[in-house]
């Protein structure tokens, strides 16, 4: 049964190869093999997350070498969760690119689609700061792809920064790799945290300089200040539908930070992350409350969203990580939501693109306005959606800590530029009405089935609402093992060892 734990690459990395036979002359086939891979990964993370609930780690030592020598995954209540939140987005964008023909605009969107996934999942799964590594550049070369689709010479242009910022990052990795490595011989995460706590003093310095420049790359990826300014450009300019997927790569930043810090270098990096995080939340809603254009709002909301996220893992404390873990599923899917929600409001209304101003009355204007609303009820954080009970949550954990006062402001201060923006851009696109009859002419026929992607990941919202006790729950003992390093260890290593060293 512990191979399952391989599932979750083997099975994007067929679909990607199967779809790609097809492309050429029979896309229907690639793409339906890549919904089907889809599927068949929701229901492979729903079986391992229930495995995963039911105990410790699970580790998986690929070709039978046992860890630190060989490559092992590692499966637990937070890699299952991961997996979970994936599958579920990779379907709906998957399915919204097959519906609206963004698939059709370029080559190979499905098999670039699953590659990425395979590496996401990759990130997700690993027990090894290399393969990490090795995960990352997977998942970044199938972005590079995807993030062109559809050509435009603005978005070469993005995708130009977005490749050099990603090589930069890259760069800082391997170098962060050598110096652990010097310092501790191994990459392996769980035998890395043991060799951590036997270093002699003179060596805890690179330890600590080693974890510092790994929190920095992830800062990085996570899109934290001052290492922000790639992605507004880079997830406004490609298409939107992509840009919901992206959606979880910021996420792949934060999770990388939640399995390392905890686990190997303590809470050191708590340092910079905490005052980066409150400054980018700042930076985000102000984006979102200046944005002109509806792609440029929701780049900016998410990293908004994403900074309040990075703000409660930075805490480093058991109840903050719990709410962050609950708020880290909320903020995907709503970013992912608006993206989509933003893409079906420039398909459908016409030739105004992405500009948020008023245009004459359209067909399926009243859903996109709901769904326009939830979306923003959602990433402000108001009630009734799963935004409030997280916000809530991160509260309520900051009231032991010392940054209390300044956390309670960001957040609370955040959520109203945020409710501002979206009101403003609300009213202008669904109240204010320009009654141009050469644009009402021009008006492409909208089709309603488009919309169901979006209506899932909505569904998905009000789910995580109304499940908010069990869901919390589980994230309470997620929490807990995160910070359990000696249990993980000791379901990589073996039973044998005794503890890690943080």
């Amino acid at each position: 049964m512990d191979a399952l734990i391989a599932a979750p690459l083997l099975l994007p990395a067929f679909a990607g190869t199967a779809s790609l036979l097809f492309w050429l002359r029979y896309r229907w086939i690639g793409a339906i093999i890549s919904i089907a891979s889809m599927m068949g990964l929701i229901a492979l993370a729903i079986v391992l997350m229930a495995q995963a609930a039911s105990g410790g780690a699970i580790a998986y030592a690929l070709g039978d070498w046992p860890a630190p020598f060989g490559i092992v995954l590692v499966l637990d209540r937070l890699s299952a969760l991961m997996l979970l939140l994936t599958a579920l987005l990779g379907f709906a964008v998957a399915v919204h690119a097959a519906l609206t023909g963004l698939d059709r605009k370029g080559w190979h969107f499905h098999p670039l689609l699953q590659f990425q996934l395979l590496g996401i999942n990759g990130a997700f799964l690993t027990g090894d700061l290399f393969n990490l590594f090795v995960f990352f550049e997977v998942l970044l070369i199938a972005s590079y792809g995807l993030m062109l689709h559809g050509q435009g010479a603005q978005r070469l242009s993005a995708g130009i920064q977005y490749v050099i910022v990603n090589l930069l990052g890259s760069t800082l990795f391997l170098i962060a790799l050598g110096l652990l490595y010097g310092v501790t011989g191994t990459l392996n995460m769980a035998d890395m945290a043991v060799r951590a706590g036997a270093l002699p003093e003179g060596d805890q310095g690179l330890l600590r300089a080693g974890g510092l420049l790994l929190a920095v790359v992830f800062a990085l990826k996570a899109a934290l200040l001052p290492l922000h300014l790639w992605l507004p450009r880079t997830y406004a300019a490609t298409a939107p539908a992509v840009a919901t997927l992206f959606a979880i790569m910021t996420k792949v930043g934060a999770y990388a930070i939640i399995r390392t810090m905890p686990l190997i270098f303590g809470d050191a990096a708590g340092t910079f992350l905490l005052p980066s995080a409150l400054g980018t939340m700042l930076l985000g809603f102000f984006g979102l409350l200046a944005a002109r254009g509806l792609a440029d709002m929701a780049a900016f909301g998410l990293i908004g969203s994403t900074a309040t996220l990075l703000t409660a893992i930075a805490l480093f404390d058991g109840h903050a990580m719990a709410a962050a873990l609950y708020y880290l599923p909320h903020t995907t899917l709503t970013a992912a939501l608006l993206f989509l929600t933003v893409d079906l409001i420039i398909r459908w209304r016409g030739v105004e693109g992405g500009a948020i101003v008023p245009t004459p009355h359209y067909k399926g204007q009243g859903w996109l306005g709901f769904q326009f609303l939830a979306a923003a009820v959602a990433l402000v954080g108001l009630p009734p959606l799963s935004g409030f009970v997280g916000k809530l949550l991160i509260l309520q954990a900051a009231i032991p800590s010392a940054y209390m006062v300044a956390i309670w402001a960001f957040v609370l201060g955040t959520s109203l530029l945020g409710l501002i923006g979206l009101a403003r851009a609300g009213s202008t696109l669904f109240w204010k009405e320009d009654a141009n009859p050469a644009i009402a002419a021009d008006r492409p026929a909208p089709r309603a089935l488009e919309a169901l992607p979006a209506a899932f990941l909505l569904i998905l919202l009000a789910a995580l609402t109304a499940g908010a006790g069990p869901a919390t729950a589980y994230m309470e003992a997620t929490s807990a093992q995160v910070f359990d390093a000696t249990g993980y260890v000791r379901s990589v290593l073996g039973p044998e060892q005794g503890g890690a060293g943080r």
